[in-house]
């Protein structure tokens, strides 16, 4: 019985006490949620992008994102980084179901994703461009797209970019991903593939005498580090790493080792971060 208290005041007060104390319990465990609090950080990146995220034939991961990824999650104290492969339109799913803590999968911000997720970074501000086959004389800005076929991947928002935000009636072929879309500008299906230009870069180097990136950059796609919607201290963490990794001289160092000879303007100097709020 309740000091001070009736037996039967006693009795309607422990209902509201175990309330208090499940509320309590339940803020404990959302606080403890953050991954800045975990020792072991699944990282989600793309199986099928060169540059950024490979998924080798032994089950190896490599790439910039890879690296990235890894550096990010040992800067917030994780003593064991793992991977697991996301695509543009599962991404989201995967870090609410906790199969993945972070996300770094050419995963550019928009308004509508931050609904769904927290971003943190962005670790990179990479530019829409547009890619086309070596001998292809005809497309050389995003105008000349007009009329044209141009790959539209699964779950992507760089095609629409170029149909509704620049009004360019482009013939829109769909496709599951960019490694699709790349295949299909191999064979002739499309006419060209229009992205990020790290992502644009990765594909030029692999098939370097077949495409080319056009460099004719028309938008900004700054690429965030994608946390379970909440996480702020996750945010910070990860915001922290990234600027410590372009201060040390990692993300250069990174960036020309993955991209260096790709021909692609690459930026260096710390993106400025969109805020954890």
């Amino acid at each position: 019985m309740l000091i001070g208290l009736p037996r039967t005041a006693a009795a309607a007060a422990l209902p509201a006490l175990a309330l208090t104390a499940s509320a309590l319990a339940g803020c404990t465990a959302s606080s403890s949620a953050s991954i800045a609090d975990q020792k072991t950080i699944t990282v989600g990146v793309k199986a099928d992008q060169p540059g950024l995220s490979l998924k080798g034939t032994g089950g190896t991961y490599r790439g910039f994102e890879v690296d990235a990824g890894t550096y990010i999650a040992r800067k917030m104290g994780a003593t064991k980084v793992e991977y697991a492969t996301v695509t543009s339109e599962n991404r989201e799913s995967l870090l609410n179901k906790h199969k993945v803590d972070i996300v770094l999968a050419s995963y550019s911000i928009t308004a509508e994703r931050a609904k769904l997720v927290t971003f943190g970074g962005p670790y990179y501000l990479a530019h829409q461009d547009i890619m086309v086959r070596v001998g292809e004389n005809r497309i050389h800005q995003a105008h000349d797209l007009a009329g044209r076929r141009m790959c539209q991947a699964s779950g992507s928002v760089s095609t629409s970019r170029v149909v509704s935000g620049l009004g360019i009636p482009a013939v829109t072929v769909p496709s599951p991903s960019y490694s699709a879309c790349y295949q299909m500008l191999l064979d002739g299906r499309v006419d060209a593939v229009s992205t990020g230009d790290m992502v644009l870069a990765g594909f030029a180097a692999e098939g370097r005498s077949k495409v080319k990136v056009v460099g004719a950059p028309f938008s900004d796609e700054r690429y965030g580090v994608g946390l379970r919607k909440g996480d702020i201290d996750g945010c910070e963490g990860v915001n922290k790493a990234i600027t410590e990794m372009y201060q040390d001289g990692t993300a250069s160092r990174l960036l020309r080792k993955w991209f260096g000879a790709s021909g692609v303007h690459l930026v260096e100097s710390v993106p400025e971060f969109e805020g954890c709020g």
